[in-house]
C-alpha cells in the first residue's frame, strides 16, 4: 500500500519523532511506499482564508490546496501522529483538515445527509497524553482523546477502518517503558 503520515510536533528530539522514525520502518519493511507529510518542517500554512474560501465556493481549488490534496490522494492509507495539546490535535493539524478536507472531495451534501468521499482503506492514529491514563478515566474523558480526528474527521469523511493508539504519561515513562512502546510502533507498523 502507499501510506501517507501526517506527522506533527514541532521537536525533532520529541518522542513524537521517536515514533514517527519507528512507524515508519515498521511500514517499509512490510513493503509499503511511505510519504512522511511533517508540518512543522514544511511550515505548513494552516489557515484557510477568505480567499481560499471564496475561490472554493466558485468551484476553483487553489493551488496550495491541491497540493496538499494531490498528496493526500496519493495514498491508499494514512497515519497520524501527534501530542495531545488541551484535549485536542494541534491546531497545525486542524489547519491541515479545514484547508485540504474540501466539500467534493472529501465529503458532500445532499438531501440524504453528509456523505464520506475518501477512499482510503485504513488510518490509524497515534497519539501521545501527558496525563495518566487514570486522570482520563477519573474526568470521563477518555473519548475526548481520539474521537475529534477518528470519528469527527475521518470516518466522517468516508474512512470506514479508522483506529487510534493512545499512549499516557509519557513525560514519566521509564526508558524500558519507551523502549517497548517504540518497538511496538515498529511491530504496528509491519501488521499495517
Amino acid at each position: 500500500m502507499k501510506v501517507l503520515i501526517v506527522f506533527t510536533h514541532p521537536g525533532t528530539s520529541s518522542f513524537n519523532h521517536a515514533l514517527l522514525d519507528h512507524i515508519e520502518t515498521g511500514l517499509k519493511q512490510a513493503g509499503h511506499k511511505v510519504r512522511v507529510k511533517d508540518l512543522y518542517k514544511e511550515n505548513f500554512d494552516p489557515v484557510l482564508t477568505g480567499d481560499d474560501l471564496a475561490q472554493l465556493h466558485n468551484n476553483k481549488i487553489p493551488d496550495r490546496i491541491t497540493k496538499e490534496q494531490d498528496q493526500l490522494l496519493w495514498a491508499d492509507a494514512l497515519v497520524f501522529i501527534y501530542p495531545l495539546w488541551w484535549f485536542d490535535r494541534p491546531a497545525m493539524l486542524k489547519g491541515w483538515f479545514d484547508v485540504v478536507l474540501t466539500n467534493g472531495l472529501a465529503f458532500e451534501y445532499s438531501s440524504e445527509g453528509v456523505k464520506g468521499l475518501l477512499k482510503h482503506k485504513k488510518a490509524l492514529v497515534i497519539i501521545t497524553a501527558g496525563g495518566s491514563e487514570q486522570y482520563f478515566i477519573d474526568n470521563d474523558a477518555q473519548q475526548l482523546i481520539h474521537r475529534p480526528v477518528t470519528d469527527g474527521t475521518l470516518s466522517f469523511c468516508g474512512i470506514k477502518d479508522v483506529s487510534h493508539q493512545i499512549y499516557y504519561d509519557i513525560a514519566n515513562l521509564s526508558d524500558i517503558q519507551r523502549q517497548k512502546i517504540l518497538a511496538d510502533t515498529t511491530q504496528a507498523g509491519r501488521e499495517f
